[in-house]
């Protein structure tokens, strides 16, 4: 496998000096390695960079913003492969296989794994059911034109990955959204190729649906997807109340 494209994950981080180490440890477990990862602080105030440092991982620090955090790291990545990683997800041991193996087909332009939101006392049966049918009937609905092409809507519980040189050439996230860039970038990898939910589960955590009631997460995630499909961009942050 010496031939086989290197693999960069990119960890966009805000105050994640909690959630950090564990996914420190998973990411030594990794088989085949990675070939580079980087933390991309947006000015945690909770010592995040000097943590990840401490812990061996490559740093760099930028401007606030996942999507400016994403673009940042991917323009810094040391390999032709990128995932883009959650602190608060842990990875499948064999992630950097799974990602060679899905862009080793030429037609697909972005991928992502299927997301299992767990905490400490329960799994988010229900939770993790919606956000696995809405990558299907979010864009049959608000993009046909593209769901018969084979574009699914990815979020970034999904550790989304896709070709380096792509991305770049796509312009990347967009640097004005303050959520829902993942998903945007769906539209725009779409000119390369298919977009797949890759059937491989991906644990996240399920602090946010715990912080905010299950019925009421899932009032936010559709209301704020709603508001990115019509173009209410500017409103995105009005109604998501965790935005990083």
């Amino acid at each position: 496998m010496s031939d086989a494209p290197g693999v960069a994950i990119v960890v966009p981080t805000l105050d994640e000096a909690t959630t950090l180490p564990r996914l420190a440890r998973h990411l030594q477990l990794l088989d085949p390695p990675p070939a580079d990862v980087l933390v991309v602080d947006g000015g945690s105030a909770d010592g995040t960079a000097d943590l990840a440092a401490a812990l061996g991982l490559r740093v760099i620090t930028g401007e606030r913003g996942r999507a400016k955090q994403i673009n940042l790291g991917v323009a810094e990545a040391r390999a032709p492969l990128v995932c883009v990683l959650h602190a608060d997800t842990l990875p499948p041991d064999d992630l950097v296989a799974v990602v060679r193996r899905t862009l080793a087909v030429r037609s697909i332009a972005l991928g992502g794994f299927t997301p299992l939101l767990s905490g400490s006392e329960k799994v988010r049966w229900l939770t993790s059911f919606h956000n696995w049918i809405k990558t299907w009937y979010a864009p049959l609905l608000l993009r046909p034109h593209l769901f018969v092409r084979g574009v699914r809507l990815l979020f970034g519980d999904h550790a989304m990955f896709f070709r380096r040189d792509q991305f770049l050439a796509a312009g990347g996230c967009d640097p004005g959204l303050p959520v829902m860039e993942e998903a945007d970038l769906c539209i725009k990898m779409a000119r390369f190729g298919r977009v797949r939910l890759v059937n491989r589960v991906i644990l996240t955590s399920d602090r946010r649906v715990a912080a905010w009631g299950e019925a009421r997460a899932n009032w936010i995630y559709f209301t704020v997807g709603l508001r990115w499909a019509v173009g209410a961009h500017r409103r995105l942050g009005e109604a998501y109340p965790d935005v990083r």
